[in-house]
């Protein structure tokens, strides 16, 4: 079973926060707001995606990747592998 149907609901919700966002900033568009508060939503969009992208891919790789076999060695491999992906997606 793929890990995206096992934290359904949660990756759900994080959609939902992340079209919310959005709905706000087409409104700001439309209501010809500050371009400071504009680029903020923008920034704030693109943080939920990357947050969203950064679990979808963390839990690709525990469940695709790392296997019971030497899962110690693979794990801190995981971690080392997790660490710049987070940095990356900043």
């Amino acid at each position: 079973m793929a890990h995206t149907v096992q934290d359904k609901k949660k990756l759900q919700a994080r959609v939902n926060r992340i079209q919310g966002q959005l709905s706000g900033l087409g409104k700001m568009l439309e209501q010809e707001a500050d371009c400071d508060l504009i680029l903020q939503q923008i920034a704030a969009v693109r943080g939920a995606i990357n947050g969203l992208m950064q679990v979808v891919i963390e839990g690709h790789l525990h469940v695709h990747l790392v296997h019971e076999s030497d899962e110690d060695r693979r794990a801190s491999e995981l971690e080392i592998m997790l660490k710049v992906l987070k940095a990356y997606m900043k």
